[in-house]
């Protein structure tokens, strides 16, 4: 469908070495967009190109560092951000350290909203609008216990989102956040390996089953096209009806 044809688009995925991060990238560039991938691991940026290498780009880059935001001002033009770097550290609230603290939001917060100030630049610059897309989680919603930090984290996400989807809608830049429940990725791998956990996750979802990337990675497609043309300041939630309780 036309709706959801990206080509002459120019789009920038973070986190984007693997898991959701790097379907979003093959999404988005089978549909025809040319799409840089972020991420800090160059061996699984590799694989991840050459399944597409006329139309994925890789930079090799750590998102917390200044260097990756001088190289996204260098950009002639970009479309679309999928601001998907993020991390978690599940532990009970008491055992906390500053570090993990400092770190947890360091990445999902501070480099979220200095990521998307830099694209928003260029989107600004170019006058030709844009569509960015804050990944945020089920936990962006919900308290869960032993996530903390990942909550709270997710909902300043959410939080900064309505607020760029409010200033920047006169640019015809839109902001939305995608809110996954748990998805089968490396970084979950452990977690559902847990039968008490993976018990507790399946008897929370409606629909009975986590989900996979493509899951995730369908609904950033969605937001990046003209499909979404009146989206703004959403939060998709792709989590099978947890939230929905």
């Amino acid at each position: 469908m036309t709706m959801f044809d990206l080509s002459e688009k120019v789009a920038l995925v973070t986190g984007a070495g693997k898991g959701i991060g790097a379907a979003c990238v093959l999404g988005l560039a089978k549909s025809g967009a040319h799409v840089i991938a972020a991420a800090r691991t160059l061996g699984d940026l590799e694989a991840l190109q050459a399944q597409a290498p006329d139309q994925i780009t890789i930079w090799a880059v750590d998102v917390m560092e200044q260097d990756f935001l001088d190289r996204i001002a260098t950009l002639d033009t970009l479309d679309i951000l999928v601001n998907n770097a993020g991390t978690n550290k599940p532990e009970p609230m008491i055992n906390v350290t500053p570090e993990t603290l400092d770190h947890v939001m360091n990445l999902n917060v501070r480099s979220c909203f200095l990521t998307a100030q830099a694209a928003t630049r260029i989107m600004i610059n170019n006058n030709n609008g844009g569509s960015i897309i804050n990944m945020s989680s089920q936990m962006g919603h919900i308290g869960s216990p032993d996530r903390t930090v990942y909550c709270m984290t997710k909902h300043a996400v959410e939080g900064l989102t309505k607020a760029m989807a409010v200033e920047l809608a006169p640019h015809n830049i839109r902001v939305n956040t995608v809110a996954p429940t748990f998805i089968k990725t490396p970084m979950t791998e452990s977690m559902l390996a847990d039968k008490d956990f993976s018990a507790f996750v399946d008897r929370m979802i409606p629909l009975g089953k986590v989900g996979v990337p493509e899951d995730v990675s369908a609904a950033v497609l969605y937001l990046s096209s003209s499909a979404a043309n009146m989206v703004t300041g959403h939060s998709l939630r792709i989590d099978g009806g947890w939230t929905a309780q």
